[in-house]
């Protein structure tokens, strides 16, 4: 998300929400890697639909070329795909090894999940809320849980889109001191917020702090009780996968105010957003230019400044 403006991220939402309604295969001919560390039901399932919709073909590394830096180095990796492939999507645990896979690489990088962000995500959540509400005007989305790589992809997503946008996160488990992010400790700040929105109380790599988390994310679990403290109706948020009975209850995941479902349906269209741009642009760069480029380095200035540069999103 970093890497955007509000205009780019507006155009990615814009063709988002086109790509749930077009069958055009404008990568027809590509062939692009995927690359997953982490367990993935979600991220792999779309992206691969998502290619093949597009009229790419999708590369699922297996388990061993998948863990980046072991068996060779990420640059040589980079540059060995850029050699057969037309794009790389990476889910992986370090956002450094995302950052230097998209250093080497001369083809565009999609970052499918970070410790970092998931910006993926952010961008179908704002599609969500788009779709549920039909004034944007003034609304406040609030983040309740653990800081993490999802909430921040979240806060500069609703930035982006003009929402209000605050945490509620125990001491010790907010955002860092430079990330400028209205911060609350105490659960009731939910007062007032048009959408909430949780995710587990460990992320992957934290199994072993499970038990102690647990005993203190437990006045931050999404229930009946806290829902009724937004004191209007206010619509529930999870990235998935949820861990019912912890950071939110059966009842508010299954209800009629409960967006999960919807959020994990529009990472379809947000992905192929992204693939489009991101692979399209390289295309008229490389053309333009008379070869890809460099991670970083300015591209061809076109009509809108999503073609300006190598996008990793």
């Amino acid at each position: 998300m970093s890497q955007l403006t509000a205009e780019e991220f507006a155009y990615l939402l814009s063709s988002a929400a086109v790509q749930r309604n077009v069958s055009n295969q404008p990568l027809g001919g590509k062939n692009v890697a995927l690359i997953f560390e982490k367990p993935s039901l979600r991220t792999r399932v779309t992206f691969e639909v998502a290619l093949r919709q597009l009229g790419a073909a999708p590369i699922l590394l297996g388990s061993q070329e998948s863990r980046l830096g072991e068996r060779e180095t990420i640059p040589d990796l980079a540059r060995n795909l850029s050699l057969w492939v037309d794009g790389i999507v990476a889910r992986v645990f370090r956002h450094v090894d995302l950052e230097e896979l998209a250093t080497f690489a001369s083809i565009p990088v999609v970052n499918a999940l970070s410790d970092w962000e998931h910006p993926c995500q952010a961008l179908a959540d704002v599609l969500t809320l788009t779709d549920v509400w039909q004034n944007l005007d003034g609304k406040t989305v609030a983040y309740i849980g653990d800081w993490n790589n999802v909430s921040r992809s979240l806060w500069k997503a609703c930035e982006f889109a003009g929402f209000s946008f605050r945490a509620i996160c125990p001491k010790g488990y907010g955002p860092a001191e430079g990330e400028k992010v209205e911060w609350y400790t105490e659960p009731g700040a939910v007062e007032g917020v048009d959408a909430l929105y949780t995710d587990v109380w460990a992320s992957m790599g934290q199994e072993d702090e499970l038990d102690a988390r647990v005993q203190l994310f437990r006045p931050y679990q999404v229930n009946d009780a806290l829902m009724e403290k937004t004191g209007k109706h206010t619509y529930f948020m999870h990235c998935l996968p949820a861990h019912r009975g912890l950071e939110v209850t059966d009842s508010v995941m299954d209800s009629d105010y409960s967006l999960a479902f919807h959020q994990a349906a529009n990472r379809l269209p947000a992905e192929k957003a992204v693939l489009i741009s991101v692979m399209e642009n390289h295309d008229e760069a490389t053309s333009k230019e008379g070869g890809a480029r460099v991670f970083g380095r300015p591209l061809h200035i076109d009509h809108h400044s999503l073609a300006q540069r190598k996008l990793w999103v």
